[in-house]
């Protein structure tokens, strides 16, 4: 089990003015996992979207250059990184010299392939297509205007039904919010969830969302738990669950789990990225 005390997280920080690998935490996936009793080979497949907007290094010259970067791990990397570590990782590039941006999209993909244990995309997207990137909001039924009795203090599956002839539909909140399992930071996130089966019950769907509102989890493990406990107790033959969190650190992370319903959805960003 990874030692979260030996992470940056939750600690007064020096920022390094150097390139340095070795600043990337990898927090293993296997124990929070087996916590939620997934078996191998695992129910689903899946990637981490990450947006980074705080990049930024020097040419040969000395003069800075900046960047939006994209990185897609693969959900079967036995790793993840820690958020902020990867946030110490990156503001290191700010006074160091590269070649070119390619040159530092192909040293954070190596750098996050190295940590997690998978190979990583890394995209770079330069000053001149900014505007190209419009903002979106996630596709279905919004649940938040649906009403619900009482708010429990832990996830609670137990507010998870299903019944009835099989449907497909795509039910989303802008409502979820859960905290960082070390300083209890809040967490806010859409969930768009997806599925094939007997009809889910929506304001006990609703409910159970809410119900991570104290729950201290990694994005990544949040959106695994929420997967599991679907297709535990709703029985669809075909489900997904995509997050997209806000950022934290100039870092947005947003998961995608699925069995059924793949490749995963566009990295769009939504309005409160």
């Amino acid at each position: 089990m990874t030692d979260l005390a030996a992470s940056p997280l939750g600690h007064a920080t020096t920022y390094a003015d150097r390139y340095d690998a070795g600043l990337l935490f990898p927090v293993e996936r296997a124990p929070l996992r087996a916590e939620l009793g997934l078996p191998s080979p695992l129910p689903f497949r899946g990637v981490d979207l990450w947006t980074a907007y705080e990049l930024s290094w020097l040419d040969p010259e000395g003069k800075p250059e900046v960047a939006i970067a994209t990185f897609a791990v693969p959900a079967e990397s036995p790793f993840i990184v820690e958020s902020k570590s990867v946030k110490l990782y990156l503001t290191a590039f700010n006074q160091t010299r590269f070649p070119s941006g390619s040159a530092v999209a192909a040293t954070i993909a190596a750098d996050l392939s190295a940590a997690t244990g998978a190979p990583v995309a890394v995209r770079l997207v330069a000053p001149a297509e900014f505007a190209t990137l419009a903002l979106a909001e996630l596709a279905g039924t919004w649940l938040d205007a649906l009403p619900f009795a009482g708010q429990d203090d832990a996830p609670a599956p137990q507010r998870l039904a299903a019944s009835g002839p099989t449907v497909e539909e795509t039910l989303c909140t802008r409502l979820f919010r859960s905290v960082c399992p070390v300083t209890g930071q809040p967490d806010y996130a859409s969930v768009q969830l997806r599925y094939r089966g007997p009809k889910i019950d929506a304001p006990g769907l609703l409910a159970y969302l809410v119900s991570f509102r104290r729950h201290p989890g990694f994005h990544e493990h949040c959106a695994e738990r929420i997967f599991a406990d679907v297709w535990k107790r709703c029985a669809p033959q075909a489900l997904s669950v995509y997050a997209r969190f806000t950022r934290r650190g100039g870092l947005d992370i947003n998961p995608f789990r699925g069995h059924g319903f793949e490749p995963p959805p566009a990295n769009v960003r939504t309005a409160r990225q």
